[in-house]
C-alpha cells in the first residue's frame, strides 16, 4: 500500500463520517448525497490504486 492510496481511503472514510453526522443532524439532503458521492470516489480511487490489482 502505498502513500497516495492510503491518503485517499483515510480521506473517504473521512467524509463517510462526515455523511453520518450531516444525516443526524437532519442537513439538506442535496449536501449529505454531494457528500457521500465524494466519499465513494475518494474510497473507490484509493482502493483501485491499491498494487493488489497489478
Amino acid at each position: 500500500m502505498n502513500g497516495l492510496s492510503t491518503i485517499l481511503i483515510v480521506v473517504g472514510l473521512f467524509l463517510l463520517g462526515g455523511v453520518y453526522s450531516f444525516a443526524k443532524q437532519d442537513m439538506p439532503r442535496s449536501l449529505i448525497v454531494l457528500l457521500s458521492v465524494a466519499a465513494g470516489m475518494a474510497l473507490l480511487a484509493g482502493v483501485l490504486r491499491l498494487e493488489v490489482w497489478n
